[in-house]
């Protein structure tokens, strides 16, 4: 039994580390936490919860998740903090012993949140974990093969795209990767029920949804449904005019969903697609499910019947096994593939990964060489992209921004673009509106834009 008495009135701070699910999820959570009473703490103010929903996908990561705890205890003192996300799954008696911290909950335990939070102020909260006397802090955590729940989300936060999570967990277990350890196995809600929020997003206001998850294109595992029928269902709901989907392995990016995509009302040109490597030396070191021949294909059917489709991707570099040769394989192969973008990640040694009984170690020097040398040619592809459509009229959906600052938004096929200040105003928030695209703006991280 939940009392909302005890929750009225608190004042609440979130901090999120990660992915885009981690960020809807957290957005969920307010949103749960406000319907109890519960306000979000403004800047300066101290907070009675705070909540840090944390990442682990990098040693960097982890080290980020511990700064953050140790800033918030400090920030808010005597507030209760509530640790969860991936680091949290992963380290849990770690987390617990950090001081300040009141309760630790893995991933399968954070659906839960409001009941652990009511059973806490209330005095019911039952101490948990290893029972060690240096625990200072009760932690729920179940190991990954228990973890089945799956937490609903479909929040906007502060932004103007609502994310709306399709799928939780991965059944791929790639060599360098402990998101399966953190997340659990692949787990998705129904078709009906995701269409349901999608609608009820639509009569919020929304008018662009983005699809996340672990590994959505392995939607269906749950109900025995498939991912292109999803996305065919999502497409008959009045109201969103445009539809992201956040990232999609190559294997699972089937035919039937790109020749719906290029006909598709309201998914739009847009893709983004983790490659790792372009080498089939470290794609198999890897244990990823494809090789780099059946990436190009995928990249050249998109752009064959979508050609104006912005295409990022994921690459990995300096991991296990990647020798000079196979990261000169990885580039030659970005460099004559006709995406827009890579987000370019270095290898970092994970504790139980799989990579780590690989010989071959990449020093850090030659990382940060090869991931500079790849930033390069990143921008290169996103400047030629951009490049393309100045002069052009694009439709442009804006999102709030501060006053007296420019306001921003995205095209169809993912461009950003600015407003200058004197024509950035209140009501074009969150509205799709017809410009010509102009020249860079001063940083060159966005095309300048005129109303027509």
């Amino acid at each position: 039994m939940i009392d909302t008495s005890s929750f009225q009135g608190k004042k609440a701070a979130y901090f999120t580390l990660g992915c885009k699910l981690n960020f809807s999820e957290t957005s969920t959570f307010a949103n749960m936490l406000r319907q109890m009473g519960v306000v979000t703490a403004q800047k300066g103010e101290a907070a009675d919860l705070c909540l840090i929903n944390t990442c682990s996908v990098t040693d960097v990561a982890d080290h980020k998740c511990r700064q953050a705890i140790h800033r918030l205890v400090r920030q808010n003192p005597g507030a209760f903090v509530v640790v969860t996300g991936c680091y949290a799954q992963l380290e849990a008696t770690t987390v617990s012993k950090i001081e300040g911290v009141d309760l630790v909950l893995g991933s399968d335990e954070k659906a839960n949140l409001i009941q652990f939070l009511s059973d806490a102020w209330g005095g019911c909260l039952c101490e948990a974990g290893a029972g060690s006397a240096e625990v200072s802090a009760k932690y729920y955590v179940k190991k990954t093969k228990d973890i089945k729940s799956f937490a609903p989300s479909c929040s906007k936060g502060n932004r103007t795209r609502y994310f709306l999570k399709v799928q939780d967990g991965c059944d791929y277990f790639c060599t360098y990767c402990t998101i399966p350890y953190a997340r659990g196995f692949s787990r998705n809600p129904t078709i009906e029920s995701l269409v349901r929020q999608a609608e009820e997003a639509a009569r919020e206001g929304g008018k662009e949804i983005v699809l996340t998850g672990v590994n959505i294109g392995d939607f269906g595992k749950t109900t025995g449904e498939r991912f292109v029928d999803l996305v065919k269902a999502l497409d008959g709901v009045e109201g969103i005019s445009r539809y992201r989907i956040s990232s999609l392995e190559p294997d699972l990016l089937s035919d039937e969903l790109i020749d719906f995509c290029a006909s598709s009302r309201s998914f739009m040109p847009h893709f983004h697609i983790p490659l790792q490597s372009g080498s089939d030396t470290v794609l198999k070191l890897m244990h990823r499910h494809y090789d780099s021949h059946l990436f190009a294909e995928k990249i050249r059917r998109i752009k064959e019947l979508m050609p104006d489709a912005f295409i990022g991707v994921d690459v990995m570099v300096g991991c296990r096994g990647e020798t000079p040769e196979c990261f000169d394989e990885t580039f030659e192969f970005l460099r004559d593939l006709d995406v827009s973008q890579l987000h370019v990640f270095p290898y970092s040694e994970r504790p139980g990964t799989a990579a780590l009984k690989i010989d071959y170690v990449v020093s850090g020097k030659e990382k940060k060489t090869r991931s500079r040398r790849l930033l390069d040619l990143s921008d290169e592809k996103t400047v030629a992209f951009y490049s393309r459509y100045i002069g052009h009229e694009a439709e442009v959906l804006f999102e709030k921004a501060p006053r007296g600052r420019a306001m921003h938004g995205f095209t169809r096929n993912y461009i950003r673009v600015e407003l200058p200040p004197q024509e950035s105003r209140a009501e074009l928030d969150n509205q799709i509106v017809r410009v010509r695209l102009g020249e860079f703006n001063r940083d060159k991280t966005a095309l300048s834009a005129y109303i027509i």
